[in-house]
């Protein structure tokens, strides 16, 4: 017997299913809400939230990420929702990696307080930040033998620009599944706990 999945642990899943929808979104249409890829990117530069919600703002700020939760759980959107469920198994498993690599860790960290004065020059989604931050990906998480094969548009996917906004967000939902993590979220929960989750969400 589980125990019921807790808000909080809810809130950083939804955290993680944002990010992984706005990467399938951006990859097959070249372009996604602003508000949602900025709340995903703030993620990144709060390393010392109050709560589990300040690091998304608001659980308002997250109704995509419940949303596909929920069609994913329930099984409602079939095929087309498959590609952003494989790229949370892939985050999931990329935070794990990172997780036993102490040295990477502190590395990123340094850099995203790097990133975080740089974005607080410019803004958090400057074309100079998100170049920085999709670089500090490649050059770390990228490097892990596990990669992420992201499907979309080779006419979207050719362009810097929208490359360096995917690698951004998938960094977002490795960061999201770090903290689902530190909050004891498992992977089995998640198909164990089906219909507490689905029940959960709806207060959400």
């Amino acid at each position: 017997m589980f125990s019921k999945p807790t808000r909080d642990q809810l809130i950083a899943m939804a955290g993680i299913f944002q990010a992984c929808q706005l990467v399938e979104t951006l990859a097959k249409t070249g372009s996604v809400p602003s508000d949602r890829f900025s709340v995903s990117i703030e993620s990144l530069f709060n390393k010392n939230p109050e709560t589990t919600e300040a690091v998304f703002g608001s659980v308002d700020q997250l109704h995509l990420g419940i949303e596909s939760m929920q069609e994913l759980l329930t099984l409602q959107s079939g095929a087309k929702q498959s590609d952003t469920l494989r790229y949370v198994v892939g985050v999931v498993h990329l935070a794990k990696k990172l997780r036993n690599n102490k040295k990477m860790l502190h590395s990123l960290s340094e850099r995203l307080d790097h990133a975080s004065r740089q974005a607080e020059h410019f803004s958090i989604t400057h074309a100079n930040v998100i170049a920085n931050l999709a670089q500090v990906y490649q050059d770390s998480i990228s490097t892990f033998r596990h990669r992420i094969q992201v499907n979309g548009y080779a006419s979207y996917l050719q362009q810097e620009n929208i490359a360096q906004r995917i690698r951004c967000l998938l960094f977002a939902g490795i960061r999201a599944a770090m903290l689902w993590h530190q909050l004891g979220g498992r992977r089995r929960h998640l198909i164990l706990n089906r219909k507490d989750i689905l029940a959960q969400l709806r207060e959400l």
